[in-house]
């Protein structure tokens, strides 16, 4: 399985103290030596992590391929389309959100869709959407034309840190405390089971899958499992652990369980 390494969280880091230390850049080499196989950034609207300058010289340097995440905002389009990254995922952006809370609404958006993703592919750029694991969300995705969807693992993962994790609630809010273990195990087969049979029928319709949000060390084994799924984006469970281990170690540590 393909991994991902998002970096954003090496600049949320920097622009806590609006420095230019640490720098994003220099993460490039290190998970190219840990064999990843991608960089994937999010040039956010609010520009509250990576900056242009950041987006620039990653995509110009990178020697693996980068996933650039973007909103579909017209502007945001034309930068992709300036930078071409080997890939941009669309993806659903609100100012006021802590990370991003679901997937597209494809239906509501769907005009402004087709609009970007022509675009980008005019400038030969593969192009993902960040969607929510639904029948509808894939067949939508096929008509509008990408290569890529990307499950958002939202709701997986938090339903598997309200079983194993000291957390009271999540971002669906759902109280741990009103729910018996007997039906979190449930929910999460059954959310398991979902992403399991949503990436067979995409693959058939000629899609190629991926899958992040909210993944980590603990509960990435059984999205691993789901052979479907061919690549993973993962960043804020790697550099958390970086602080402790190292970025290389975070990475060998995360590729070690993404062998089938």
């Amino acid at each position: 399985m393909k991994l991902g390494v998002n970096i954003d969280h090496i600049a949320v880091l920097r622009e806590a103290r609006q420095i230019n230390d640490p720098n994003p850049l220099d993460a490039l080499g290190i998970v190219k030596r840990a064999g990843a196989d991608q960089i994937t950034i999010h040039l956010r609207e609010d520009r509250r992590h990576i900056q242009d300058t950041d987006a620039y010289s990653i995509i110009y340097l990178s020697t693996l391929p980068v996933n650039l995440e973007c909103s579909i905002d017209s502007e945001m389009i034309r930068i992709a389309c300036e930078l071409r990254p080997h890939r941009v995922t669309l993806v659903p952006e609100k100012r006021e959100e802590i990370t991003t809370e679901g997937g597209l609404d494809l239906v509501s958006n769907n005009i402004r869709l087709k609009r970007a993703i022509e675009t980008l592919q005019r400038f030969e750029i593969e192009v993902s959407l960040f969607i929510d694991p639904t029948s509808e969300n894939i067949e939508t995705s096929k008509d509008l034309g990408v290569e890529w969807i990307e499950f958002h693992t939202g709701k997986y993962a938090n339903i598997y840190a309200m079983m194993y994790a000291n957390l009271s609630n999540t971002h669906h809010h759902i109280k741990r405390l009103e729910l018996p273990r007997k039906e979190l195990t449930r929910m999460l087969e059954e959310e398991i089971t979902n992403l399991r049979l949503l990436s067979s029928d995409a693959v058939k319709m000629d899609l190629k899958v991926a899958a992040g949000h909210g993944l980590n060390y603990e509960n990435v084994k059984a999205i691993v499992d789901i052979e479907n799924i061919e690549e993973l984006n993962i960043g804020q469970s790697i550099i958390a652990r970086s602080i402790f281990t190292g970025l290389e170690q975070a990475i060998l540590d995360l590729k070690s369980l993404l062998i089938r």
